[in-house]
């Protein structure tokens, strides 16, 4: 097993902090930005020393370090409340990352949308995919070098 390998143990810590933070963040957090949080996943270092939490909500780009430094000023709490739920002798300390996977999911099927409308409709006069633009300067550079 590799050094960074997630572990069955370690798996399960993960997944029951990410239960439990989601909970602590819905029920037992007064800032309003926290409450809108997502708890999207978690991975725990072999020594059960260090969780990274990934976390998702409606705020902007220009409300992420605002958002990060509540979650991180909260720590200390959201460790306290982990630490009966989790039954570890050390809680671990926690990391909080802004997961950008939902975003570049929907940039993807946006880039997908668009190829099958291309496809569907044809390709746009002038675009490198029209036949009728001529052909690419390659093709040309390849044409005149058969000539000669």
């Amino acid at each position: 097993m590799s050094h960074g390998a997630e572990t069955p143990r370690t798996r399960r810590v993960a997944d029951r902090i990410v239960q439990v933070l989601a909970e602590v963040l819905d029920r037992h957090t007064e800032d309003p930005r926290l409450r809108a949080i997502t708890v999207t996943g978690a991975r725990v270092s072999r020594d059960l020393g260090v969780a990274r939490i990934w976390v998702t909500g409606r705020f902007g780009a220009a409300e992420e370090p605002g958002v990060l430094a509540a979650l991180e000023h909260a720590t200390p709490r959201f460790r306290s409340l982990l630490a009966p739920q989790l039954r570890l002798r050390i809680v671990p300390q926690l990391t909080f990352v802004i997961d950008r996977s939902s975003e570049t999911g929907a940039r993807i099927e946006e880039l997908l949308r668009g190829i099958r409308e291309e496809r569907r409709t044809g390709p746009e006069p002038g675009s490198d995919a029209d036949p009728s633009a001529g052909p690419a300067d390659d093709e040309v550079s390849n044409q005149d070098s058969e000539e000669d």
